[in-house]
């Protein structure tokens, strides 16, 4: 055989072992043997709890989910639930392994009781091995708190992005989507009907996609294609467990807060687990509601410094970085909305073709898409009066400019912005490069990294 056939034979062999290969690692031919649930990371900190004086007695009738929410699919409608239906389970085990609650059977009373009817019958028709009557059965425990609620949300979508590139038929994509169930549950008491204590928790449901593809003609009549792809789904009854042993957890630590319940150990209170709890909550007041950290927002006012590049574009081909100087103030007029004034020395170069610097002054605008975010994208547009000067420093120009940006912030500290941008300066008029032709303006593009302080 031709070395030119043998050897486009041999790759597409080594292709398709290496597909088999992949295709067995992401989902294996074997199926895996039943072992125990892993622990959550709430079920491991409720775990961690001191011991309390005495158990409660619980009761749980259901603990059902009352979204009435059926799960989403693309193209096709199904009745299945979007969360598990055996919240009451999840929420027993919970009490159970937390040791601060003896949770007794409820919602199967109906079946308990008729198999005590039917061994009161036995034991009132049979007699014992001594020829006795056999004892009554012992009383039922009853409760001193009941435990209500429910799941009570499943929000679909609530955060959905992508990305993706392909050039010349190569590349990739991956997407992202967040769901979230929320949690609610409180404590009652029976003798009195009273509401203890409510709790509720949140957990969010991440869905993630990668996947890479190859398309290309190899030769003539062959044509090579090839992808791969991952996928993670967090499942959601895990979620919805996190969700109620976090819920659990919180009303151990707020009723013992509120002398609901007392700790084995008075000291306890400030435990390890108890400031682990108050820090959670710390960070949970400081998060919206798609479980971005917030932070404060800025001062009134503020000023930064930031170091740059140009990249010129006009009639003279080859350019090259310049470098660039920016010094700016800020004051903020709304939550999202601040206006400044900038200052700015830069130098524009083209290859073999001129070096020119100028210094510039301008007016502009910004607008936060998301102020309260620790890291928040950003728009600017302003514009300002850009005066030019050779390498010399002679002939000095002036040119009217316009001037867009895109840009990011992210908060260091209280008072302190890091941030970056990339934008253009547009004058309104020809010959930045010292050459009047051409049928658009001369331009020069900016990418900026910076520092803002307010106060």
């Amino acid at each position: 055989m031709p070395v030119r056939l043998l050897i486009p034979r041999l790759l597409f062999g080594a292709a398709l072992l290496a597909g088999s290969g992949c295709a067995t690692y992401f989902e294996p031919f074997e199926l895996s043997a039943a072992r125990p649930a892993p622990p959550t990371q709430a079920a491991l900190a409720l775990r961690e709890l001191p011991a309390p004086r005495e158990q409660v007695v619980v009761a749980v009738y259901r603990f059902r989910d009352q979204t009435g929410q059926y799960r989403a699919l693309e193209n096709t409608s199904t009745f299945s639930t979007a969360v598990t239906q055996g919240a009451t389970s999840i929420l027993v085990r919970a009490l159970e392994e937390s040791g601060w609650f003896r949770p007794i059977e409820r919602e199967a009373l109906p079946n308990l009781l008729n198999e005590r009817q039917i061994i009161s019958q036995i034991r009132s028709s049979n007699a014992g091995p001594d020829g006795e009557p056999l004892p009554p059965l012992p009383p039922l425990l009853y409760a001193g708190v009941l435990l209500e609620g429910g799941i009570i949300g499943y929000d679909s979508n609530m955060l959905t992005s992508g990305v993706g590139v392909r050039y010349f038929g190569t590349g990739g994509s991956g997407q992202v989507r967040q769901d979230q169930v929320t949690v609610y549950l409180r404590a009652i008491s029976t003798q009195t009907g009273r509401v203890l204590k409510t709790v509720h928790t949140t957990k969010t449901v991440l869905s993630q996609q990668v996947e890479g593809g190859l398309f290309r003609y190899v030769s003539l009549r062959r044509l090579l294609e090839a992808e791969a792809g991952y996928s993670f789904n967090e499942p959601p009854v895990l979620a919805v467990t996190e969700a109620i042993e976090e819920a659990v957890r919180g009303l151990i630590v707020e009723g013992v807060r509120e002398n609901l319940w007392q700790l084995q150990n008075a000291g306890d209170v400030s435990s390890p687990a108890f400031a682990a709890y108050d820090a959670d909550v710390a960070a949970a007041s400081s998060t919206d509601a798609f479980g971005r950290e917030s932070v404060a927002q800025p001062g009134g006012s503020s000023f930064g410094f930031g170091a740059a590049a140009t990249l010129y574009e006009g009639d003279y081909s080859g350019s090259t970085p310049g470098p660039a100087a920016t010094v700016f103030f800020r004051q903020r007029v709304s939550r999202r909305v601040g206006l400044g004034l900038s200052f700015s020395a830069a130098q524009i170069e083209a290859d073999r073709a001129f070096q020119l610097r100028h210094l510039a002054a301008e007016g502009n605008g910004t607008y936060h898409f998301i102020p309260g975010a620790r890291t928040s994208p950003y728009v600017l547009a302003g514009a300002g009066l850009l005066v030019q000067g050779d390498s010399g420093g002679s002939n000095p120009t002036l040119f009217p400019y316009v001037t867009g940006a895109l840009g990011v912030e992210r908060t260091l500290s209280r008072g302190v912005r890091v941030g970056a941008s990339v934008g253009n300066v547009y004058p309104l008029r020809e010959g930045l490069d010292r050459v009047r032709s051409g049928g658009a303006n001369d331009n020069f593009y900016l990418f900026q990294t910076h520092l803002v302080f307010s106060r």
